[in-house]
């Protein structure tokens, strides 16, 4: 399974009241973890699996990993992507990343993710799809899936200004510090020697309907709008392509427009990528 899977998935399964759709069964406790479960249905095409265990069976095939709310990725398909998803409520809402900056890639031996992670296969790097639904009481109004090589720049462009914060913070004079794997951690902050303070990067990006906006606008009058962008060579790489520009003719709403976005490290470079857009 794959993006493109996914995205078949949507357009032939357009469930956009999600609460609804997993209240019933039982599977969620707020919208939050509704778009997640509604992202695992997208690659698994487990929509209308009504036996519990056989659709968990089905994302176990899918999925090598499924992650935590601490740790990036919410999810890495087995021996593909790897996933992020994010809920917002406003339409032009930033992304709340916390500690971990925006993914370019994502690897194998980052220090921010789990051993579980780490384990889950045989994997040294994946490409990472950010998945951000903007919901709205209980329905998804707006669904973007982009990847991190198009959304975000290296790895080295964040590490540099966090490196650079923490050696400031490290020069202050008279202040007792340890190693730590956050900006800073300051000890002995009080007379007796017991108190200490914790230095965290609060990491934000905005989001990809606005970062975008220079080839996609949102129709405000429609139920839905998705959005997903892939450069060339990311699409070419997949094999079933072609059943997707196949539905372009046959399913309302659908359509793949050839387009050229900025290099997150250099804007003044344009790749050719593919925009992909539904509504309903």
């Amino acid at each position: 399974m794959n993006i493109i899977d996914a995205i078949i998935n949507l357009v032939n399964h357009p469930v956009t009241n999600v609460h609804a759709h997993y209240v019933g069964k039982n599977r969620i406790n707020n919208m939050g973890d509704a778009l997640e479960e509604y992202i695992k249905d997208l690659f698994c095409n487990t929509f209308n699996e009504t036996d519990e265990a056989k659709r968990i069976e089905k994302i176990s095939e899918v999925f090598s990993y499924l992650g935590n709310k601490s740790n990036p990725p919410d999810g890495m398909l087995r021996g593909g992507d790897a996933i992020e998803v994010k809920k917002i409520e406003g339409t032009n809402s930033e992304l709340q990343l916390n500690s971990s900056y925006p993914k370019h890639k994502l690897y194998a031996n980052s220090p921010m993710i789990s051993k579980a992670c780490k384990t889950a296969e045989k994997w040294t790097e994946k490409d990472i799809i950010y998945a951000v639904g903007v919901v709205n009481r209980n329905s998804i109004k707006h669904l973007s899936f982009v990847y991190g090589l198009d959304y975000a720049a290296s790895d080295e462009v964040y590490e540099s200004i966090k490196q650079k914060i923490k050696d400031g913070i490290e020069t202050i004079p008279d202040v007792e510090f340890s190693d730590t794997k956050e900006l800073g951690r300051v000890n002995k902050v009080d007379p007796l020697g017991i108190t200490y303070l914790r230095v965290r990067g609060m990491w934000g990006i905005e989001n990809p309907f606005s970062v975008f906006n220079y080839v996609y606008q949102r129709d405000f009058d429609k139920d839905f709008n998705f959005m997903c962008i892939i450069n060339d060579e990311k699409f070419e790489s997949f094999d079933n392509t072609q059943d997707l520009i196949a539905l372009c003719g046959t399913i309302d709403g659908l359509s793949i427009t050839d387009i050229k976005i900025k290099n997150p490290d250099n804007p003044a470079q344009l790749k050719k990528a593919k925009l992909i857009t539904y509504t309903i």
